[in-house]
């Protein structure tokens, strides 16, 4: 049984996430729109109100309180809100470069 740790062995690379979809900055804007930038440099806006006001929202139902959904933030890369709501940010990222 062991009984010491060595932190010389257990030193693991840093993870460095290369993916262009991944977000770096998140921006409430009105009439449930987001302003997102990726770490490629890709900026846009993105609208919600598709998912937010569709009778078929689901979870997506409880951003229609103004106020919950300007409480955005990025968590891992990802648009996140409280309550565990998020967004896909590979599904972003394919619209506004299809948008241009």
């Amino acid at each position: 049984m062991r009984t010491e740790s060595n932190p010389e062995k257990n030193i693991t690379p840093e993870i460095v996430c290369t993916v262009p979809w991944r977000l770096t900055r998140v921006k409430p804007l009105d009439h449930y729109r987001l302003e997102v930038e990726f770490i490629d440099g890709t900026c846009g806006i993105f609208d919600l109100s598709k998912y937010v006001m569709s009778p078929r929202a689901c979870v997506f139902a409880a951003l229609k309180e103004v106020s919950l959904f300007n409480q955005v933030y990025l968590e891992y890369g990802a648009v996140t809100w409280p309550g565990e709501i998020d967004f896909a940010p590979d599904a972003m990222y394919d619209e506004i470069k299809r948008r241009g």
